[in-house]
């Protein structure tokens, strides 16, 4: 077994009234990637997005500070933390394996801001997909990032917040409220 952990830290966490924060862990046994994570103080009663980001030539990924804060808007959203974060890479949704980042199968946090989310993944599968998306790459949790999104649609956002992707979600649903660096704490 390998088991690799995430500590999530809050990010905008002052502009949006709460400090989310959380763990998440992945135990790889066999062919089995199993999940496990848990949040608290997370904007309550919506659905919140929660992937692991990197880069695909397998450069180490980190957490942004406010120095990727580029526009100096006091907030550090997607687009944002590319530079430090790489791209979205697997969603913590229904089917990991499939990589379908933009859905509606993400978990929903109760009225306290509290959610929880265990998945077991075939782990042949999810590299297999991995792989095919970016080029034959491994994935390397150890150097990867873990992202919780989302707040209210009803908050007000400063017109210099990026993340809309396509016409269906708005920076509401991609605005980064928590993240952490996943490290290997057991082999």
């Amino acid at each position: 077994m390998t088991k690799y952990r995430a500590d999530l830290t809050a990010l905008n966490g002052d502009q949006i009234g709460t400090h989310a924060h959380g763990y998440v862990e992945f135990e790889h046994i066999a062919n089995n990637l199993h999940i496990t994570l848990e949040m608290f103080d997370t904007p309550a009663n919506i659905q919140h997005w929660e992937h692991f980001h990197g880069f695909p030539n397998g450069q180490d990924a980190n957490v942004p500070t406010l120095a990727q804060d580029s526009n100096h808007d006091g907030w550090i959203d997607l687009p944002e933390t590319e530079a430090v974060s790489g791209t979205t890479m697997v969603p913590l949704d229904g089917a990991p394996h499939h990589m379908h980042i933009p859905n509606d199968n993400y978990p929903v946090a109760n009225e306290d801001g509290y959610y929880s989310y265990q998945k077991d993944v075939p782990y042949d599968q999810l590299q297999a997909k991995f792989k095919e998306v970016f080029n034959d790459q491994d994935l390397q949790l150890d150097k990867r990032v873990v992202y919780i999104h989302g707040i209210p649609n009803d908050f007000e956002l400063p017109v210099t917040v990026g993340g809309k992707l396509n016409d269906k979600y708005e920076q509401h649903v991609t605005l980064p409220i928590a993240a952490g660096k996943i490290k290997k704490i057991e082999d």
